[in-house]
Order: structure tokens, then sequence, then C-alpha cells
């Protein structure tokens, strides 16, 4: 380490290269680090100094990386990857131990609240941190210990365990379900008034997909109510509001207790699933691995009884 003190005048500028070279542009760079674009041009300027070599071909109005930008970019990257992991595990550590488990509003209500007695009783010790979110968080970035992500499984830099697969089927309150109108076919909730669930970034299955499923080719009604929460639209459907999605792990306990009523007959099973996931880079505590081992069992348990 000794020699790269001497071959180097700050590791900083390592931090401003990688940024430039992954963005490809001063400019972009300056603005990920929050520092002006004249302190990044100078620091590779610098850099390429003391190495002797020009890491970028610079133009008017573009910057590409030499030859031996591009060999010392891929270096650079994996070395300061490995780095934040670190950082991240440590710093992860050194806030008391805690786990932070980063779920949306309605996953955090209907799934963890009704289950956090059992999961305190089997470890009393765990500092559980419920982060609510309404997008996809980056798991190796944010610092988060375990997430849930609903998708097919695979996704690049997380392990992940299957939690509940996605099963959707109408739900309403109770009263609302009796008095319906001739349900006899999927078709007839075309008539019925509906709740929709936009959110503003993670994507989600529509009515029109659900409808589609059952070979209903009408389009649905544009009228209803427009929600971007699901928590919200749960609360709507239990208020009587009108019908909305289901997501069978979510709704069991509110059909259960009686606050909503569903048709599991017009159940649709996409494929796809919600689970949970952590980083392959950094390692969990040890709280965090109870966290997730209970999770997984609880969530074999509650799927064998649904089926």
């Amino acid at each position: 380490m000794r020699n790269l003190w001497k071959l180097l005048n700050s590791p900083r500028h390592l931090i401003v290269f990688e940024a430039a070279a992954r963005l490809g542009s001063f400019t972009r760079a300056a603005g990920e680090l929050n520092i002006q674009q004249p302190a990044v041009s100078m620091a590779i300027k610098q850099l390429e100094g003391s190495l002797g070599v020009t890491l970028f071909h610079r133009s008017h109005r573009k910057i590409e990386l030499t030859k031996a930008g591009e060999r010392f970019f891929t270096d650079v990257s994996i070395g300061l990857g490995h780095i934040q992991n670190a950082a991240f595990a440590i710093h992860q550590r050194g806030q008391n131990d805690h786990v932070t488990l980063s779920v949306s509003t309605a996953f955090a209500y209907y799934w963890m609240v009704p289950r956090l007695e059992d999961l305190h009783e089997k470890h009393p010790n765990v500092d559980l941190r419920l982060q609510t979110s309404d997008r996809e968080p980056d798991i190796g970035s944010e610092g988060i210990s375990l997430a849930i992500r609903r998708g097919n499984g695979v996704w690049p830099g997380v392990q992940s365990v299957l939690i509940a697969p996605e099963v959707i089927f109408p739900i309403a309150n109770p009263r609302l379900m009796a008095t319906a109108i001739n349900l006899k076919t999927a078709a007839n909730l075309l008539h019925e008034r509906l709740i929709h669930l936009e959110e503003p970034v993670r994507e989600r299955p529509t009515w029109d997909q659900w409808f589609a499923h059952f070979g209903v080719p009408a389009g649905t009604p544009k009228a209803g109510l427009r929600l971007n929460d699901y928590a919200l639209v749960l609360q709507a459907a239990m208020a009587g509001e009108g019908f909305a999605f289901g997501w069978q792990h979510v709704t069991d306990n509110l059909i259960e207790k009686g606050l909503l009523a569903a048709r599991p007959e017009w159940s649709w099973e996409t494929g796809n699933g919600f689970y949970l996931v952590w980083s392959t880079e950094t390692p969990l505590i040890p709280q965090a691995e109870q966290v997730r081992d209970w999770m997984i069992a609880k969530a074999k348990s509650v799927n064998a009884l649904s089926r």
C-alpha cells in the first residue's frame, strides 16, 4: 500500500474517475458526487499525471476511455465495489445490529405486523426496522438487509426465496359482495364499481389483464376509484367503495376475520411471486439471518394452510 500512496496523489481521485468513466461524462459525475465539474476535470488530470497515462479521449461534447482507461476502469470499479460492500457491512453492524426490512405498506400492515409477536417471541433480541417504500429498493447501495420483491425470483446481485405465489381474485366488503347483482360470471364485474391500483413506479397487474385472463375482451370501465397504494385500496374495499384485487397472501387474514369477502373461484395465478431477497455481495448479520429464516419458515406454514 505504500507504493499506492506514492503512485496516487489522492485515493479520492479513484472515486472521481470511476464515476466519470461509468457515466461517460465529467458533468454527470460532478452531479452525482455533488462537486463542481472543474473539480472533476482537475482530479482526472492529476490522476493521469501521477499514472503517466491518458485515461480519456476528450472532445468538445463527449469523453471516451482510452484502452488504458478501460483496463483501469474495470479494476477500479471492482476494487471500489468491494470497499463499498465492506463499508456497508461495517456500517450495518455499527448501527446497533438492527435489521432493515423493506416492504410495501400493505405487506407491512397485513402480512408482517400480525406475525410480529411470533417473531419477537422466537427472537427477542432482534432489532427490526420495517421500511415501507413505493419502489423496489437497491439493496446493495441502500444498506438494506432484506426486502420483498414481486417478480420471477431472478435479479442480479441478490438471492431470493419465494414467500408467496401471486394469486389474485376479486374482493369487496361482504355486504357489497352479497348485494352485487348477477355475479354469475367474471364478465359481470364490468358492471360493478372497480377500485384500481395505479402505483407511480412499480408495475402491478391491472383489471384489464385480469379480465383478459378470463376471456373477457371488453376493456374495464373508466369510472371507478384509482389509488396509488395497495393499503389504501384495501381500506377502500373494506369501506364498501367497490371491488378490488385481492392478493391472496395479503388478504387471507382480512377475509378470515370477515372484513372482506372474496371470489376465489376467479383466482388468477400470474406466474410471478413475492420473494424475500438479500444481497449476494454483503453478508447478512446474524440477526438478519434469523429474520430471514423466520420469514421463510412462516411463509411455508402459511402457504401450506392456503392450499
